[in-house]
């Protein structure tokens, strides 16, 4: 669902916004969209880059890794196994 949003733009903005909307045959409101849509993947990108940047070596000084994620995995097919849909049972209906 679209909303309706207001926005101020510098006239020289407006009349290349125009100019761009003219020559793609869209409205200024798709190409608006299609710049927010823009920005806000690439704003995206960029967190996830920083956050997997500060990530980076948090366990490098571990030495019970192996053992770890040996116990990850059992835990993991223990929910699974728990979590696993039990056959039906015919009711004889």
């Amino acid at each position: 669902m679209m909303e309706r949003t207001q926005i101020y733009l510098t006239r020289e903005e407006r009349e290349a916004l125009k100019s761009i909307a003219e020559r793609r045959n869209q409205s200024q409101s798709e190409i608006i969209r299609e710049a927010v849509d823009r920005y806000i993947a690439e704003s995206m990108r960029q967190d996830r880059n920083e956050l997997m940047r500060k990530a980076f070596g948090i366990w490098a000084d571990r030495d019970d890794l192996p053992e770890f994620f040996e116990e990850l995995r059992r835990e993991w097919n223990e929910r699974d196994l728990i979590d696993e849909p039990l056959e039906s049972v015919p009711t004889g209906q």
